[in-house]
């Protein structure tokens, strides 16, 4: 495996972490790889490591190469548009070194959790360029949600189009932090384009669970509560599958 921090135009604490594995003659159909491009919550305050490099990880473990955005975060530095451009430079750079990292420029998803999911949507319904499919969990989507946001935000929903890719939303309906009327609120202008999605609300689960197991949560109670939200990730793999691969 590679990996390569690169830093983006808007300083240099704005980076872009590149993970990307090997070829082998033994895996022909791995020759190009599609791609995931990662965008961790954390309120536009800061970049939660919790849905950062494990969320890389467990792509790169199903055959995705993946990287990792640090984007404008804080008061200020955060002021929208400037995430949404960083978010652009990264799809920009990633399709144009698309032959150089074996990467299948066409087949690039965005994930992105909480506030990150507000941008990863920002990026699939407003980007000057988008991503070819987005996932989202636990979304920031509505205008209103910013006021617990480092700064004022758009809300997204109103700019989901038939441009929009297919999209993956999953989230806990007992979510006190970031209640399910984003993601009901985006999966309903989604349906109204005519945009593909799929959606998964669990019962149960504390915002910001991730990956849900021992590597991000911190405490055997945290671990144990948010246990039920843990299929998501195989979900979406399947689905994202699908999507690119044409795979049941």
């Amino acid at each position: 495996m590679k990996i390569e921090r690169i830093s983006l135009p808007n300083g240099d604490d704005i980076t872009l972490t590149a993970y990307m594995l090997d070829s082998s003659d033994e895996m022909p159909n791995m020759k190009l790889r599609p791609g995931v491009l990662v965008l961790p919550g954390g309120g536009y305050y800061g970049c939660s490591d919790r849905e950062a490099e494990p969320i890389a990880m467990a792509f790169l473990a199903e055959g995705y190469n993946a990287f990792v955005l640090r984007y404008s975060v804080g008061k200020g530095k955060a002021a929208f548009p400037r995430p949404l451009e960083d978010a652009e430079a990264a799809l920009d750079l990633i399709r144009s070194r698309a032959e150089e990292w074996s990467l299948q420029k066409d087949k690039i998803a965005a994930i992105g959790f909480s506030a990150g999911g507000h941008l990863a949507a920002a990026l699939a319904t407003m980007g000057r360029v988008r991503p070819n499919a987005v996932i989202l969990g636990y979304p920031c989507i509505l205008e209103s949600i910013g006021k617990i946001l480092a700064e004022p935000v758009p809300g997204v929903d109103e700019y989901v189009d038939a441009k929009t890719p297919p999209a993956f939303i999953f989230s806990s309906s007992e979510d006190s932090a970031v209640p399910i009327e984003n993601s009901l609120v985006f999966a309903s202008a989604l349906n109204k384009a005519g945009v593909p999605f799929e959606m998964h609300i669990f019962e149960k689960g504390y915002h910001g669970f991730s990956l849900a197991n021992r590597v991000v949560c911190s405490t055997k109670e945290t671990r144990e509560y948010n246990r039920f939200t843990r299929p998501w990730f195989s979900m979406c793999a399947a689905w994202l599958d699908k999507l690119f691969w044409g795979e049941d």
